[in-house]
């Protein structure tokens, strides 16, 4: 069950393991969530390796060993490929389909789907899953009434991230009937909120954007619990974009697991200099332009509303003429650009993440199969598990990979079932 990404290879896999497959979607259309994803053009994996692949799952990347190992990003862009879906390679490995367009993706999965004789049924949300005698799952009963029968059951539901999708937790609610354990749900890959006066105050920065920076995030100890590098975007309440969100499950579970109402982010926004060059730099910009004031000297370095916040931390002297401005100044800019602070002290909700962290344990999931070890012929598949990866593809990819291996086992298991 479920028309999302995990949802709709799962179908795949079942059906080319030689099952008869129901897809069953609560809303009137596939793969809302894939439509959306990478922007409208749909990162469908990242190129390289799965050891890189499993580098940027923070959340379990162990338990899916196996399953990348049998269903890997290769695997998922020659199946693409297979199906007249064109990819291109772009920054950082991220794969999309060459139009650009995330429905290229879905209208080729959807048309694979009717190839494989896969029954789609809308508007059918699950109530509840059935038992057999032995114990067994042997079909779903619907919402409004009816039952659905069958060797084998898939619950791809998605988490709690972007409701209007169609992901409201449900497949939590069907784990835990079994007596699956649910591990607290957070919002990762979500925007950070900050507490700084220059930010949700003055809103200095909304809107400006900065290209391959490095964030340290620092909670009480002077160790950073994580450095990302990549694009940030400021807002009014704090930061977003990929480097931002890739931070964000950092955050909170520092903020959860501590006393701590804040947390000290740093903007490293010219990480390709180290420190005495960036010194050297700037004397060599004043020398260049000794009547330049301190505040114009910088916009050479980074956009014009940056540089007047950084001037404007130095009070009175970023109007100073770049030959006059003291020692200690140039010093103090040259912490600032690359150690910008923020006071981080939370996240968006649930519903502005792209991924919900926690979920179904996976402890309690065979990795080789996607089975549950509580229920026999019940199969989990994409976020309603505990596992969550970073933005450029590693999302889609657990979702795809996951999906393809549980439907495959599931799909295996119901031929089994027929044939006894």
């Amino acid at each position: 069950m479920g028309g999302g990404p995990a949802g709709l290879m799962a179908a795949v896999g079942a059906a080319r393991a030689g099952a008869r497959v129901r897809l069953l979607e609560k809303g009137d259309r596939l793969g809302r969530k894939l439509l959306i994803s990478g922007g409208g053009r749909c990162n469908v994996t990242n190129a390289r390796g799965v050891d890189h692949i499993l580098e940027n799952v923070p959340g379990n990347a162990r338990f899916l060993q196996s399953v990348l190992r049998t269903w890997s990003n290769e695997d998922i862009m020659a199946f693409f490929t297979d199906l007249g879906v064109k990819l291109k390679e772009e920054d950082r490995g991220r794969m999309f389909p060459v139009t650009d367009r995330s429905d290229t993706v879905l209208n080729a999965l959807i048309d694979h789907l009717h190839e494989l004789s896969v029954e789609i049924r809308f508007g059918a949300a699950v109530e509840g899953l059935i038992r057999g005698e032995q114990g067994q799952i042997v079909g779903v009963e619907l919402v409004g009434g009816g039952r659905m029968t069958g060797g084998s059951v898939v619950v791809a539901v998605g988490g709690c991230s972007v409701p209007k999708t169609g992901s409201t937790g449900d497949g939590y609610r069907l784990a835990k009937s079994v007596g699956h354990r649910i591990v607290d749900l957070y919002p990762t890959s979500v925007p950070l909120t900050a507490a700084d006066d220059w930010v949700v105050r003055d809103r200095a920065l909304q809107g400006v954007s900065l290209y391959g920076v490095k964030l340290a995030l620092y909670g009480q100890r002077t160790k950073a619990l994580c450095q990302e590098e990549g694009d940030i975007v400021f807002t009014h309440f704090g930061l977003s974009g990929p480097a931002a969100l890739r931070v964000s499950q950092y955050a909170v579970k520092a903020l959860r697991d501590s006393d701590a109402k804040e947390l000290r982010l740093t903007i490293n926004t010219l990480p390709g200099l180290t420190r005495e060059d960036l010194r050297a730099r700037l004397r060599q910009m004043a020398a260049d332009h000794p009547r330049r004031s301190l505040k114009n000297t910088l916009r050479e370095l980074v956009p014009e509303r940056l540089a007047d916040l950084l001037s404007s931390f130095l009070q009175d002297v970023g109007e100073t003429e770049a030959c006059h401005v003291k020692v200690a100044h140039w010093e103090r800019i040259s912490e600032l650009l690359q150690a910008l602070p923020m006071r981080i002290n939370g996240t968006l909700g649930l519903e502005r993440a792209t991924v919900t962290g926690g979920g179904v344990d996976v402890r309690e999931i065979n990795p080789q199969t996607m089975g549950s070890k509580m229920a026999e012929g019940l199969y989990f598949a994409g976020e309603v598990l505990d596992v969550h990866a970073h933005t450029g593809g590693y999302n889609i990819t657990v979702a795809f990979s996951t999906g393809y291996v549980a439907g495959r086992s599931a799909g295996l298991h119901s031929v089994r079932e027929e044939a006894m």
